[in-house]
């Protein structure tokens, strides 16, 4: 199990825009086979940076299955239109601990 974590900068003028149409796009991960789970975070001393937390079984999961579907381009067709530059994304494993991404 891994953990996606997208760093997304957007105008925060626009954030009730992209949170809609973020939470519009949720349901095409939470589809994937190997999503375990999906949030979005936003920084609170930096309005305008955001967090998007998606659980997946492997990088794999992500990185060659999600990003190879139409779901995809769907998700980038919503939220591309507010990105300030593209996101910075990394995965990571837990290795002490544990932080439910609901």
């Amino acid at each position: 199990m891994v953990t996606e974590i997208a760093r997304i900068t957007i105008d925060p003028a626009r954030s009730a825009e992209f949170e809609a149409a973020v939470a519009q796009a949720e349901p095409l991960f939470r589809a994937q086979q190997g999503c375990t789970g999906f949030a979005l975070e936003r920084v609170v001393e930096t309005p305008e940076i955001y967090h998007l937390l998606v659980g997946w079984v492997s990088v794999e999961a992500h990185n060659v299955d999600f990003r190879s579907t139409e779901a995809f381009q769907q998700w980038r067709a919503l939220a591309g239109p507010f990105f300030v530059s593209p996101p910075e994304v990394v995965h990571v494993g837990t290795v002490i601990g544990s932080v439910d991404v609901k």
